[in-house]
């Protein structure tokens, strides 16, 4: 079962709104993404059927687990696609903005060396801090 951008969206919204409320509605997720009623309306309804959201009876959406992999996936591809782009010198808006764009079409290979590089990168510049062994 695959799942378009904009699933992939809706459900990094839902995941990130979900790490600082207690539920989150539909509502929550239009206004943080700037969407109309009806259109989260019938995304709600989509990712409900294909097996990646529950909603209860007082509108609570939970990601399920299917639905909670993807949106870590993307809330992770996002931060370090963000961080590695700010270490390059670009501005933290532009480098959010196109880290969210990139995030949904970088392969698994290609986004794999670029948080390796990430990693070795920040290692590096804390072994540099160290006072050397004299």
């Amino acid at each position: 079962m695959s799942i378009h951008e904009s699933g992939q969206m809706y459900l990094e919204t839902i995941y990130i709104l979900s790490q600082n409320k207690s539920y989150v509605r539909a509502i929550d997720v239009g206004e943080q993404l700037g969407y109309s009623k009806p259109s989260v309306s019938r995304a709600m309804s989509i990712l409900k059927k294909d097996g990646y959201v529950l909603v209860d009876a007082d509108g609570a959406i939970t990601l399920t687990e299917s639905g909670m992999e993807i949106a870590r996936t993307m809330y992770t591809r996002h931060t370090v696609l963000s961080e590695m782009l700010m270490r390059l010198g670009v501005d933290e808006k532009t480098a959010t903005e196109d880290a969210c764009r990139i995030e949904h079409v970088i392969s698994e290979k290609s986004f794999l060396a670029i948080q390796k590089h990430l990693e070795w990168s920040v290692t590096q510049h804390i072994e540099g801090m160290k006072p050397s062994a004299e």
